[in-house]
């Protein structure tokens, strides 16, 4: 088993104002390398079927080799219906899908129309195709813009620049459970303690579980079919982490009621490390614990903790506040890349320590001495719904 990553003492490579560690790169592996695979799912109707062509071309160009079968694919591209969409059905938790449809005029509202097609075909990201217009994507979290062209073959190559990074992108979610905890912090401590008062403390704020309104976007059947699939439900959504010592942090659970973190080894979770070559992070817990999955979110906050020893706490929220720097593109999360992304600009900030940074319609993640301080510093400046741009 190779030899797993914790937090020792930063190294002194990065030179942004505050910054004293490692490339997160560096810290959190390589990407991907050539060979990944992708495939064509469902079949293309008429006046889809040529752009479905280029952008296979894009693709192939850029070193993705077609898979045998779509199940073993690293990336599809799932052919839907809009009147009756089937999701294809992953071999693996990693396949990253994007469903394609062709639609014949741009929707008046592109959120709205097009929001419950992600849903039912179980997709990362759907993909409208407007003939004369282009293409609209639309993503569960992230909303609703248009990739605009008339000619079918620079469209392809955009749509495929945009979904390239995403593409690539590694998935760092798995959970490695190491039955260590020290008995002493089987019944938590004052850090969950705080974790746990800060999720309350949230609840009373009403911030949504999306960006914007999703009930006024989707039937009810469809809602409840959201909660099912990605546990948005009450306050699931958001993570919370408090810094243990140099080499661990405790963060809630993956789909857990924010306002009800009340077990350690369950609810909330001591990180204690990373194996970067297995791509998975280590949990310490009870020996007798049923512990849920950490956040995807945790190769993020392990990597900024990783970096700056001064940060005491880190909270996301799906909230917005004016004026902070902002993720461009809007990879999937508990990817290395967002992980990076989200670093990379803590970094740059004047006071990485105590910095706010935007999440490109999606939300913000904020770093502190504590999550009291943090909410005390950010409450009032909060946007419940997230601008779409």
């Amino acid at each position: 088993m190779p030899e797993p990553q914790t937090m020792p003492p930063p190294d002194t490579t990065l030179t942004a104002p505050g910054a004293v560690s490692a490339p997160v790169s560096a810290l959190i592996g390589a990407a991907p390398g050539p060979g990944r695979s992708f495939a064509i799912a469902g079949v293309a109707g008429e006046g889809l079927t040529r752009f479905v062509e280029q952008l296979s071309a894009v693709f192939e160009d850029e070193g993705f080799e077609p898979a045998p079968r779509a199940l073993d694919a690293d990336f599809v591209i799932n052919l839907i219906d809009p009147a009756r969409p089937r999701p294809f059905r992953r071999g693996a938790r990693g396949t990253f899908v994007a469903a394609l449809t062709l639609l014949g005029a741009a929707p008046a509202d592109g959120l709205r129309e097009t929001y419950p097609l992600l849903v039912r075909a179980l997709a990362n990201i759907v993909l409208c195709y407007i003939p004369g217009a282009g293409v609209a994507f639309t993503t569960m979290e992230r909303g609703h813009y248009l990739v605009s062209g008339t000619d079918d073959a620079l469209l392809a190559r955009g749509v495929a620049e945009r979904l390239l990074p995403l593409a690539r992108a590694r998935l760092v979610i798995d959970n490695e459970f190491l039955r260590d905890l020290e008995p002493e912090l089987w019944e938590g401590d004052a850090c969950t303690a705080q974790i746990a008062a800060a999720g309350r403390r949230l609840d009373r704020l009403g911030l949504l579980p999306t960006p914007f309104p999703i009930e006024e976007l989707v039937s009810e059947r469809d809602l409840r079919h959201i909660h099912r699939l990605y546990g948005i439900g009450g306050l699931s959504y958001g993570n919370l982490s408090v810094r243990k010592d140099a080499a661990r942090f405790w963060m809630s659970a993956s789909g857990v009621d924010k306002s009800a973190l009340s077990e350690p080894g369950r609810d909330i979770l001591l990180v204690s490390g990373f194996d970067a070559a297995r791509s998975r992070m280590l949990l310490s817990v009870p020996p007798d614990a049923a512990p849920r999955r950490v956040s995807v979110d945790a190769i993020e906050h392990w990597a900024i903790y990783r970096q700056h020893p001064g940060i005491g706490a880190i909270l996301h929220v799906h909230a917005w506040i004016d004026g902070v720097a902002a993720t461009e593109i809007n990879f999937p999360c508990g990817t290395a890349e967002l992980a990076a992304s989200v670093a990379a600009l803590i970094a740059r900030e004047p006071d990485p320590d105590h910095a706010v940074i935007g999440l490109r319609n999606h939300g913000i993640t904020a770093t502190g001495e504590s999550l009291d301080e943090i909410l005390e510093r950010i409450e009032p400046r909060l946007q419940r719904q997230v601008p779409m741009t």
